[in-house]
């Protein structure tokens, strides 16, 4: 697994799924948050559209972290265009992009200012977490939820794809993206587990991570 045109000075952590209100994320969201420096969070609601998911999310990080979190309201692609948007992006101590649709994230960050943002965060140093559906979009390929249809996904993940909420007994939908020419890896990240990326290749794996070369191969258990 390379990062792809985001460096390698920043983190970048994967998260499988799971309800932070439940204790699912908490060891994964232990992990980095330690890598942080002061500062708010800046916390993106796109995937799900919801104003609340923000809400409970700064709620949480307030009451087991001590850190605050600022909602960055980017809902549509006009949201994602937005000088105050970007710029609350780049005062923040660390990126997290919460779950949802990943059709939905896609078609409103694709090729917009604000996945730019991200991106040069995350290149200079920054830390950008991406939970379920969002950790599915930085791969070459998403699957959609319309009709199972393949998405072309933020490609910072080279030639990779990610499989949330992962279940390696019932793993067709993961091997069935591995059957794409432009794909040559696969990670199964099942709720709760975490894939930290950081400088220098390094990795930090919280839970099992499951990766696979090849879609009828067998998979390398990380964690």
């Amino acid at each position: 697994m390379k990062l792809a045109r985001v460096g390698n000075k920043g983190w970048l952590t994967l998260i499988g799924g799971g309800e932070f209100s439940f204790g699912e994320t908490l060891v994964a969201d232990k992990e980095w948050v330690e890598k942080l420096g002061p500062g708010s969070i800046g916390f993106l609601p796109t995937a799900s559209g919801s104003t609340d998911y923000g809400v409970h999310f700064s709620e949480y990080m307030a009451e087991t972290f001590d850190r605050e979190v600022r909602t960055i309201p980017v809902y549509r692609p006009r949201d994602a265009r937005r000088a105050k948007n970007l710029e609350r992006l780049e005062e923040s101590a660390a990126i997290y992009i919460g779950g949802g649709v990943s059709d939905h994230l896609i078609e409103t960050l694709e090729d917009s200012p604000a996945l730019e943002t991200i991106a040069r965060f995350l290149g200079s140093g920054g830390s950008v977490i991406a939970i379920a559906a969002a950790a599915q979009a930085l791969g070459t390929l998403a699957r959609g939820v319309a009709g199972h249809r393949e998405l072309s996904g933020f490609g910072w993940l080279p030639n990779g794809v990610v499989e949330a909420n992962f279940d390696p007994g019932h793993d067709r939908r993961l091997r069935q993206m591995m059957e794409n020419s432009m794909v040559q890896w696969g990670l199964g990240l099942p709720a709760g587990s975490a894939v930290l990326m950081g400088p220098s290749d390094q990795y930090e794996f919280v839970g099992k991570s499951f990766l696979l070369g090849d879609a009828d191969g067998d998979y390398k258990v990380y964690g």
